[in-house]
Order: structure tokens, then C-alpha cells, then sequence
């Protein structure tokens, strides 16, 4: 392994026809202590599709919260949290803009319920598996291993991770090429767009419609270690409480709660005032 990188500090990349671009990563780089291996390294430098890439960004951001916590590896103090964080709206930027232009008939709600749609657990689980993302996910060795590699939370995390490194590397077109070959241009992309309204869409989509304002999610409770907490969620409406979700994810359980919310308005008649 440690031969491995140390061609890579040595080997130049070209970026331009006037400059050239080298990687420097030390033997004892905790990314490469955490044993990633060369598989790892190409899949990343074909998945991006340019050479130059910056990639310790990239490592970070197939690095599960569960590496950060694990006694085995306490020289990685950062997890793909952060990236998951500018991922997330980036690509909320970028499928909304792309969305606004292919769909100009369609009115702000109908969009943001597509947008929705699109960038849910379920949907960006389905497009990391699409590129065998989760089998590139470094995970600390007291988690359970197969279940977080396999899960719709681990890998829509590390997906939009992913999309956040791209955007810190390469910019804003980068990421939109990305987001276009890997979504976009994704077999499911026109199945998802048609499919049934997610919950959480539906109940923004009802606020909406009985000019109510939009639905306030907050957490409940929370328990469980620090890299496998459990969210219990409540949604409320002008102070009327609708429902409550459990999940290992907050966004999973929002959706729990919306749903909830959902089944009991249309069962009951509800009074806004």
C-alpha cells in the first residue's frame, strides 16, 4: 500500500498544457492507515472521469460516522457528515434548476414534490447502488459492517458526500455532469418523477393548498450510541400536532411522521382555527 501512494506522489497528473498538478499524501495519512486499497483509489479516479482529483476529499467522503467513533482508528477525526451537508444542497440546487427548466408548466409545488422525490433516502440509496458505491464505504470495525453497507441511510449519505467532494474539486459543472450521467440521465429518473407523491411532499402539497403554513418538524427523542442513533420526530401544524416517526435517520423519520400526519387528515376532519 505504502508503494501505492507513494507513485501517486510522484506521478504528475495533467490539469492544463501550462501546469501539472501532483499529489502529495504522507505514508501515514490516517485515510491510508484506515487500509484503503488501490480497487478504492482507481474506482474513485474513474468515477470522477478526470485525472488530478484531490483525493483525500473523495476518502472523506466514503467515510462513515462509524470509522470517527471506532477505537481502531483514532487518527480520523472527521466522518462524511460535513460533505453530506453541502452535497445535500448542491444537489438540491442543481436537480431543482434542471427541473424548473424541463418542466416549465409546472407550478412551485408540483416542483418542489418532484424535488422531493428525486433526493429522498430511497432515491439516492438506488443511484449509489446503481455505481456500487457502498462497496467503497470505509466503516470502523465495531459497527456492523454489512448492515450499514447496505443501507438506504449509509449510502444516500455517501452519495451526496461524494457529490459535495466533487464540488469542492472540481466546481459547480462538475458536479452538474456528475448529478446529469448518474441521475438525470438514470434509467429510474422518469419512473421517480411519475411515481406517488412522497408523504412529506403530500403534506407541504396540503398546507399548501389551505394556505396553512408549512409543517414544523422537531426531534422528540433520541437515543443510541453516537454512530447508530435513533430520531423519534414530530411534525406540527399552527400548533396542532399531526404525528410522530422513529428511524435511525432524521429524514427517515420525518418522512414517518408526514406519513402519520397524512393518514390522520384524510380520516378526520381537521380544524385549522
Amino acid at each position: 500500500m505504502v508503494q501505492f501512494w507513494q507513485q501517486l506522489t510522484y506521478y504528475a497528473f495533467p490539469r492544463s498544457e501550462d501546469n501539472l498538478i501532483r499529489y502529495t499524501i504522507e505514508d501515514n495519512h490516517p485515510l491510508i492507515t484506515a487500509g484503503l486499497s488501490e480497487k478504492t483509489i482507481d474506482y474513485l479516479l474513474r468515477l470522477v472521469g478526470v485525472p488530478g482529483i484531490n483525493l483525500p476529499i473523495y476518502l472523506t467522503a466514503l467515510t462513515h460516522r462509524s470509522v470517527v467513533h471506532d477505537p481502531a482508528t483514532p487518527s480520523i477525526i472527521e466522518s462524511n457528515q460535513r460533505l453530506e451537508f453541502l452535497g445535500d444542497s448542491v444537489l438540491a440546487l442543481l436537480i431543482s434548476d434542471y427541473l424548473f427548466k424541463r418542466f416549465p408548466e409546472n407550478a412551485e409545488g408540483k416542483l418542489s414534490s418532484n424535488r422531493a422525490k428525486i433526493v429522498n433516502r430511497k432515491s439516492l440509496a438506488g443511484f449509489a447502488r446503481s455505481i456500487g458505491l457502498g462497496d467503497h464505504l470505509l466503516i470502523g470495525d465495531s459497527a456492523d459492517e454489512h448492515k450499514i453497507r447496505n443501507s438506504e441511510s449509509a449510502l444516500a449519505d455517501a452519495f451526496e458526500s461524494l457529490i459535495g467532494a466533487i464540488y469542492l474539486d472540481r466546481g459547480i459543472q462538475a458536479a452538474s455532469d456528475f448529478i446529469s450521467r448518474h441521475i438525470i440521465e438514470h434509467v429510474n429518473f422518469t419512473t421517480i418523477v411519475a411515481a406517488e407523491h412522497n408523504y412529506k411532499s403530500r403534506l407541504i402539497e396540503y398546507t399548501q393548498s389551505h394556505h396553512l403554513p408549512p409543517p414544523v418538524y422537531s426531534v422528540m427523542t433520541e437515543s443510541g450510541a453516537e454512530h447508530e442513533k435513533t430520531f423519534t420526530i414530530g411534525v406540527t401544524c399552527t400548533g396542532h400536532f399531526l404525528g410522530k416517526g422513529t428511524a435511525l435517520r432524521k429524514k427517515d423519520a420525518e418522512q414517518l411522521a408526514a406519513k402519520e400526519a397524512m393518514e390522520r387528515i384524510e380520516t378526520d376532519d381537521m380544524e385549522w382555527n
